[in-house]
């Protein structure tokens, strides 16, 4: 597959490095005996908000995530790996449950607790004797009341009380509202010891010398950027400079992208002043704390092996959705199904993962809690969707055709919400903030809804009024020449909604299951479309 960057190189996942200046051990530690307990841990590690493309193994020129593209080497990659739903909270429900948001019904960021499901990964994993474990950002259904213990980070610093931090911290945290979740020109204040990464690192390592031997854990290592506000300290803030490209594209392209897009840009410019004006240095930090990140998952790596734990621990790095970072002109998310927001990264490595690096299976964010299930030996619940990914990850045989597209959806519906309806809604969150605001999650770009599947070099993306999008992502991987329509592709667009409907229809809720006599056929390991039957009662 072919990333924005060019394509991808066979030996740049070799590469591995921690930033010059990045705090490391002052001393080396012997490496704990590993505890076995039965079972592996699960540590799910999830950004927010990482373009896919955005990495050396994908042919980008810049050395953003040295580390985990070793991991890929010595695990599993996919980089054909999608969200379900390129908005954080949707996302985050559907892959805690297993289940598209068009039936969990947390199908945008407003309505998380409506969330329709039977268990969650956090119930099975305490079901299977599990220690459940939050740390980072949950921006999900969840409440503290679902985990065993509860470590909460916001945007916007940690979840707790000043007095609990240390005074750095605190003052820090409050930088990180002054900046009314927009960007900073100048470097971060502080070290990166004050980054909310680096705290979470502390935080987990802190948890599992407490309890990690207690008995297996599922941990939700959530971190919270690189999210805006886009921000970064040295030597992250100019590690890149002069290294970055331009985006493939700019605002000039936004008439063949549509209104929600024209909008988009049109509304940054008013509420977030100085973004075309400063899209270089406001990607940059983007990159820079990619950087960050990477290195804060090498340094929890390391801690899990310096306390004996990782030799018992399977980990997946992945994130919620992706970034325009730069791409049409614009930053953030939410007019649609680009891929620049809709695949994401996903790496596996640890116990029992096989060395395979690339793989180029369709998956999706849904699959990792039913392959979770099967990891802790607790059958995959009634209602979910995704598909357990084990048999692949551990060098077994599968059905390649099951992994052969992946569908992805945006919109809580209705119909499409434009200017003409009311103008000064575009502007009301702005009056609440004393500093100009903007949200780009709002009525009008969540408004109608829509679904995309992909499969080979192609993706469809349709919506409620029947228009439909078609790219040859191979020769047109930034979404700008719409072949949908003309006679030479309709053979095409035929199979690829046809793969669509595949996708909706099999999509189906099948929760409540009936009460009375029916049995519920389905395939082993949750595969939806191929394999073996199993009958659940």
């Amino acid at each position: 597959m072919k990333s924005t960057y060019g394509i991808l190189p066979a030996a740049a996942a070799a590469l591995c490095g921690c930033a010059q200046g990045t705090p490391q051990s002052s001393e080396a530690r012997e490496p704990k005996e590993t505890k076995d307990l039965g079972r592996p841990n699960i540590v799910v590690i999830i950004t927010d908000q990482q373009r896919a493309d955005l990495t050396a193994r994908e042919g980008f020129p810049c050395d953003l995530t040295p580390f985990v593209d070793r991991m890929a080497q010595e695990g599993a990659w996919f980089n054909r790996a999608y969200t379900p739903c390129p908005a954080s909270g949707p996302a985050r429900v559907s892959t805690l449950t297993g289940r598209f948001g068009s039936v969990t019904h947390a199908d945008c960021n407003h309505n998380l607790l409506d969330a329709v499901y039977s268990k969650d990964l956090f119930q099975v994993a305490q079901e299977s004797g599990y220690n459940t474990v939050l740390v980072g950002k949950n921006h999900s259904h969840m409440t503290a009341a679902n985990a065993d213990y509860w470590l909460p980070f916001s945007h916007l610093g940690q979840d707790a009380p000043d007095d609990v931090k240390r005074p750095e911290d605190a003052e820090f945290d409050h930088y990180l509202k002054t900046l009314s979740f927009f960007m900073d020109l100048k470097p971060a204040p502080g070290t990166v010891e004050n980054q909310l990464p680096y705290r979470m690192v502390t935080d987990a390592l802190e948890w599992t010398a407490g309890h990690g031997q207690d008995k297996p854990f599922v941990m939700w290592f959530a971190v919270n950027e690189p999210h805006n506000p886009y921000q970064v300290c040295e030597p992250y803030y100019s590690m890149f400079d002069g290294q970055i490209p331009d985006a493939s594209t700019d605002a000039s392209v936004l008439k063949y992208k549509g209104e929600k897009y024209e909008l988009m840009q049109k509304q940054m410019n008013e509420c977030h002043i100085g973004t075309t004006e400063h899209m270089a240095r406001i990607r940059a930090n983007y990159m820079g704390m990619i950087r960050l990140i990477d290195d804060q998952i090498a340094r929890l790596v390391e801690g899990f092996k310096e306390q004996g734990l990782y030799d018992n621990t399977i980990f997946v790095v992945t994130t919620d959705h992706g970034d325009y970072c730069g791409e049409y002109g614009l930053m953030k998310k939410g007019a649609g199904l680009d891929e620049v927001t809709t695949r994401i990264p996903m790496v596996w490595f640890g116990k029992g993962i096989e060395a395979c690096g690339l793989r180029d299976d369709f998956v999706s964010l849904i699959d990792i809690m039913p392959t979770a299930c099967e990891i802790m030996g607790h059958k995959i619940p009634v209602g979910v969707q995704g598909r357990s990914l084990l048999n692949m990850l551990e060098g077994l045989s599968y059905p390649k055709e099951e992994f052969q597209s992946i569908m992805s959806e945006h919109g809580f519906g209705g119909q499409f919400i434009t200017e003409e309806d009311d103008p000064n809604m575009f502007y009301d969150r702005q009056a609440l903030n004393p500093k100009p605001f903007y949200d780009e999650l709002n009525t009008w770009s969540q408004s109608g809804h829509m679904c995309m599947v992909r499969k080979g070099d192609w993706k469809l993306i349709t919506d409620m009024t029947g228009f439909n999008r078609l790219y040859n992502l191979a020769k047109d991987p930034v979404e700008l020449n719409n072949l949908a329509g003309k006679a030479r592709y309709s053979r095409k667009e035929n199979e690829m909604m046809q793969e669509l409907l595949k996708w909706t229809i099999g999509a189906n809720d099948p929760i409540p299951i009936p009460r009375h006599r029916y049995t519920q056929k389905r395939f082993k390991h949750n595969y939806m479309f191929h394999g073996e039957p199993e009958i659940a009662r």
